[in-house]
């Protein structure tokens, strides 16, 4: 059976675009379904199966410090832990430059909200005086505070550290940007004239690639470094071009090479309503039409893609780079099924399939365009679909997904190994099979990443019997997460991923805090990784200095002769080793930190259908919170409570607390209902409480079985 609202969305808006028979294109679906799904279920199940086999061996040697040796041999024979084969490299072919050989940030966005799409597909471009003007970058002092109006001290500091930037990554052959008073292209190069009157040119003439304008008088230059581009802006008539010795307007950076668009853990989609809305966000972003109109200031916006941006070659012609970001999707994982359709027992179909055939199916509307007539929209211009699949478990389940794929393709007549493949290397079975995982992959292969919450909160369930864990400040600094983070990196170099596919870092959690970022995310490109998450278009603009900062390529070539951290690193769990080292007032407060941040986040997932939303922690500080912090901060809470660290009436008695903070901080916040006032009957504390009281019974520990339950319920509720 099919949902006739999913049936008709297909029917009406996606197949006429392309190709392909309705009455064809549906038997393949329930074939392919029909095949995969059994086999998607025997998975999941083989998980269960192995979690009791650990959960077992922990129970029975929990009086003795663990073995590594005894360990690692049992995760070996339970088929946890698989052999190593000979060295190999990937074979991925077709891949976009945004990928293999451009190093930068990438934002991940929920695809369900249309605007924050549109934003992060049109943050490839960025102003670096607005970001710098806008964030804490530039010290909010007394006299450098943004105000209502602009402030010119503080515009001189972001003037300032612009033309450090360029002073930096393309350095004059004499002299400073800072004192440039024109800029002209003469004879295929910069002429650059001084305060001084001196003339100068850039020290190296390739990082001139293009301009708009005159060459007498050029209202944009366009520079190159790092694989990255950099475009001065001159306006002698601008708000800031009337007051800058050269008429620099702006410096505009390319910032968000790529994007993934989230259909997971970013996203609160439950039903075939909300997952229709994601569907056809992606069928605009593909089409080329997606728009919105949203009130600023008493005025109608409206936005929409940007288009790609075109200047004159230093050496005669067009110089045309995209004006997007190259977008990934995101599909769900493996676990949850979905309604929209149904196998021939009448049961929910796993709703990953169903995410992967849509995908392509839309995705390939955008490839015809490219490849019939070369107009219009292009995601990819080499011809790939790029999707990153989350929490797969080891290389059996990335060759299920590889075979998936493979069906996609027959099934929609596309040429083999077009959809490509990221691995997320965010769950404990797969980091410590990683080379296998990637021989699995090799001929899709385009992205891995490291992500130390969800890799936390994967190693707390797992490790769930053998003891309490360490608080969470405290997991940071144990050995493991830096064998995690330089393995992963070292890996992926082994296997080839250097100019072919991206080897990615995790998120920025706070931001508002942009100085932090710019001091801390810094060690993303040095760790030798080409790409890292931001949480918007700023902190995109932002970390794209650091690409400028440091070669990463240079870096992973460097790294190739560094020894790899011992797989023993990796498995060495973070235990507490003394449970009478935490005095009250300490296990109380980290009860606090994380039920606050529990309840801050699922209270807007269930009663609000946000899906990741920047929110206040118990010291007012907003992070980015998604379902990976929510299945750490259940995992840790769960974890005390099962090892007697806390009693079941200790963290009620703090969730009830934490829920009149949470009200607090959220009443100014239009149709938001107070939990504190009748906790029985608020669904997002009732999920709350389920995802910490009954977090052992959920697979994997993850959070989606309770999240949609409560959705759903609050969504009926909210009809009658």
């Amino acid at each position: 059976m099919i949902n006739p609202k999913f049936k008709s969305f297909i029917d009406l808006e996606i197949l006429p675009q392309t190709n392909l028979d309705v009455e064809r294109f549906w038997q393949d679906f329930s074939v392919l379904i029909s095949e995969f799904t059994p086999r998607n279920r025997e998975l999941l199940a083989h998980r269960a199966y192995l979690q009791k086999q650990i959960d077992a061996w922990h129970i029975s040697n929990r009086s003795n410090p663990i073995n590594m040796t005894t360990y690692v041999t049992f995760l070996k024979d339970i088929g946890y832990l698989v052999p190593e084969g000979q060295p190999f490299k990937i074979e991925t072919t077709n891949v976009d430059s945004e990928v293999a050989t451009i190093a930068g940030p990438q934002l991940v966005v929920p695809l369900k909200n249309a605007r924050f799409a549109l934003n992060a597909a049109n943050a490839r471009w960025g102003s670096l005086y607005d970001a710098l003007y806008g964030s804490n970058v530039v010290p909010e002092t007394d006299s450098l505070k943004p105000g209502a109006g602009y402030n010119p001290l503080r515009g001189q500091e972001v003037i300032a550290y612009g033309r450090q930037l360029l002073d930096q990554s393309v350095p004059l052959a004499k002299g400073s940007h800072r004192d440039v008073v024109s800029y002209k292209i003469h004879r295929q190069a910069l002429l650059v004239t001084l305060a001084d009157n001196s003339q100068t040119t850039l020290f190296n003439s390739g990082n001139l690639v293009a301009f708009t304008g005159k060459e007498d008088s050029p209202s944009a230059i366009l520079l190159k470094h790092n694989g990255l581009h950099i475009e001065v802006l001159i306006n002698r008539d601008g708000a800031i071009g009337k007051t800058d010795l050269a008429g620099v307007n702006d410096i505009v950076l390319e910032a968000a090479t790529t994007t993934i668009m989230d259909c997971e853990d970013s996203v609160a989609a439950v039903d075939a309503t909300d997952k229709i809305e994601v569907y056809r966000n992606w069928l605009g972003l593909m089409c080329g039409t997606l728009s919105v109109e949203f009130p600023r200031n008493g005025k109608t916006v409206s936005r929409r893609l940007n288009p790609d941006k075109t200047y004159t070659a230093i050496n005669g012609g067009n110089y045309q780079i995209a004006g997007r970001s190259l977008l990934f999707n995101r599909n769900v994982g493996l676990l949850m099924e979905s309604s929209m359709m149904t196998d021939a027992d009448g049961k929910p179909v796993p709703e990953h399939i169903i995410d992967g055939v849509l995908t392509a199916l839309v995705s390939m509307i955008d490839l015809d365009k490219g490849l019939n007539d070369g107009l219009g929209y292009n995601n990819s211009k080499a011809g790939s679909i790029y999707i990153v699949k989350p929490k797969m478990h080891g290389p059996k389940e990335v060759s299920f997904v590889c075979q998936l794929f493979d069906a996609i393709e027959k099934m929609l007549g596309l040429a083999t190994n077009t959809i490509k493949l990221g691995i997320m290397d965010e769950e404990r079975r797969t980091t410590v099979n990683l080379m296998e995982c990637i021989r699995a992959a090799r001929h899709r292969l385009v992205f891995i990443n490291t992500g130390f919450l969800d890799r936390t909160g994967d190693e707390i369930h797992t490790s769930m019997e053998a003891g309490p864990f360490l608080p969470k400040e405290q997991i940071k600094q144990q050995p493991w997460i830096k064998a995690y983070e330089n393995r992963n990196v070292d890996i992926g170099l082994s296997c080839g991923l250097s100019g072919k596919a991206q080897i990615g870092k995790g998120m920025w959690p706070m931001p508002d805090e942009m100085a932090q970022m710019m001091k801390a995310k810094i060690q993303h490109p040095q760790a030798g990784a080409n790409t890292a998450w931001v949480p918007s278009p700023t902190a995109a603009v932002l970390h794209a200095m650091h690409y400028h900062q440091v070669d990463v390529f240079n870096t992973q070539k460097q790294l190739l002769s560094r020894l790899i951290s011992p797989l023993s690193d990796v498995l060495t769990i973070p235990l507490l080793l003394d449970k009478n080292s935490l005095s009250k007032t300490q296990i109380e407060d980290e009860l606090r930190n994380n039920i606050q941040g529990i309840l801050g986040y699922v209270v807007r997932w269930v009663e609000a259908g946000v899906g990741c939303s920047k929110v206040p922690d118990i010291n007012n500080v907003g992070l980015m919170e998604d379902r990976a912090t929510l299945r750490i901060s259940a995992k840790h809470v769960a974890n005390w409570l099962h090892h007697g660290l806390c009693s079941e009436q200790q963290v009620m008695d703090i969730m009830i607390e934490m829920a009149a903070v949470v009200d607090g901080q959220n009443q100014s916040s239009l149709d938001y209902n107070p939990m504190s006032q009748d906790v029985e009957s608020s669904m997002g504390f009732q999920a709350a409480k389920t995802l910490i009281f009954n977090s052992q019974n959920l697979p994997s520990g993850y959070t989606e079985p309770v999240l949609h339950e409560y959705r759903r319920q609050e969504k009926l509720r909210a009809k009658s």
